[in-house]
C-alpha cells in the first residue's frame, strides 16, 4: 500500500512520519509550494526526514497512491480536491482531514465521489503533536470502514461514526467552540488579571469552583497553542461561525473567539518564539509588555 499526502506541513508531515514507523514502506507527497524559494526548504526537509517521496503533479501523486490523505489548510480543501479529482480513479480513497465545516465536507465528498473514488471525512480531534498519526480520528463517508480497515493495523485510532459525510465535521466543529473559545477566554483573563497582579488568584478560585483542573496549567498550555496556532484556529472559528449561521443560531462567541485568535496574528507574537512556542503565559505577557514599551 502507497499513502500520498496533498500538502505537506506539519499535520501532513507528522502523520506521515509515524506511519512510516509503524510500516508504510512508501508514502509520497505533492506541495504546491514545494518549489517555493520561501517555504519549499521547510517540506523538503520534512520529506526527508520521513523518508517521505515528493512528487511534481496531482496526477503523478494520484499514479503513485491507494490511499491519499489531504491536509492542507482549510481554505485550499475544496481546491485540492478539485486539482486531484480528474486522476482518481475507483481503487482509491480520497480523506481529508482538513477542519471545514459539515457542509464544504459535503461539498468536497460530491466532487471525490464524481470519480468514483471512495471518499472519507477525517474530524482530527486532537492536536496532531504529540500523538502523531495515533491522534483520535472520526470518519464518516463511503470510505470509512475501508479507510479504519486499512489504517488501524498500522495505529491509527479510526472511530468511524456514519456512512453520512458532515457528522464527524460537526462533532469537531461544536467541540471547537468550546476549546477555541476556551483558549481565547484564558488569554483574555491573563492579560487583564496580570495587570492587577490578580492572576494567581484568580487560577485559586478557579480550582476551587472547577476541582481537578490545575487552571495555571491549563492557560500556560492554551495560551501557547494561541500563539503558536493562532491563524489557523481563527479560520477554523470563522468557518464555525458560518455553519452555525446556515443553520440559523447566532455565533456570538464563535465570532468573539475568531476575533481573539487572530488578535496574536495581528501581533505577531508567534515570531518572538521558537518551533515550540511559549511554556508559560507569562512569556507571552513579558513579549507583550517589551513590544509595547518599545513602540
Amino acid at each position: 500500500m502507497t499513502v500520498g499526502f496533498i500538502g505537506f506541513g506539519e499535520a501532513g508531515s507528522t502523520i506521515a512520519s509515524g506511519l512510516r514507523a509503524a510500516g508504510v514502506e512508501r508514502i509520497v507527497t505533492f506541495d504546491i509550494a514545494a518549489a517555493d524559494p520561501r517555504l519549499g526548504p521547510a517540506i523538503q526537509e520534512r520529506s526527508r526526514r520521513s523518508g517521505t517521496t515528493i512528487v511534481e503533479s496531482p496526477a503523478d501523486l494520484a499514479r503513485a497512491s491507494d490511499i491519499l490523505f489531504s491536509t492542507v489548510t482549510s481554505s485550499s480543501a475544496l481546491d485540492a480536491a478539485r486539482q486531484t479529482v480528474a486522476f482518481l480513479a475507483p481503487t482509491h480513497v480520497y480523506a481529508d482531514l482538513n477542519s471545514v465545516s459539515p457542509a464544504l465536507k459535503q461539498e468536497i465528498d460530491r466532487v471525490v465521489s464524481a470519480s468514483g473514488a471512495r471518499f472519507v471525512e477525517v474530524a482530527v480531534m486532537a492536536p496532531v503533536l504529540p500523538y502523531g498519526h495515533r491522534v483520535p480520528m472520526l470518519l464518516g463517508g463511503s470510505g470509512a470502514a475501508l479507510f479504519a480497515e486499512r489504517m488501524t493495523p498500522f495505529g491509527m485510532r479510526c472511530d468511524v461514526l456514519s456512512a453520512t459525510v458532515g457528522t464527524a465535521a460537526a462533532v469537531k466543529m461544536c467541540r471547537s467552540i468550546v476549546v477555541k473559545g476556551l483558549e481565547a477566554l484564558l488569554c483574555e483573563c491573563v492579560l487583564a488579571a496580570s495587570r492587577f497582579d490578580a492572576d494567581a488568584h484568580v487560577f485559586a478560585s478557579l480550582n476551587e469552583s472547577f476541582p481537578g483542573i490545575d487552571w495555571k496549567k491549563l492557560a500556560d498550555y492554551m495560551v501557547g497553542r494561541s500563539v503558536v496556532h493562532g491563524e489557523r484556529r481563527a479560520r477554523e472559528m470563522e468557518e464555525v461561525a458560518d455553519t452555525l449561521r446556515a443553520i440559523g443560531v447566532e455565533p456570538i462567541m464563535a465570532e468573539a473567539a475568531a476575533r481573539r485568535q487572530d488578535w496574536s496574528v495581528q501581533c505577531d507574537l508567534r515570531s518572538h518564539f521558537g518551533p515550540e512556542g511559549p511554556a508559560t503565559y507569562r512569556e507571552v505577557l513579558d513579549v507583550i509588555a517589551s513590544t509595547t514599551e518599545a513602540s
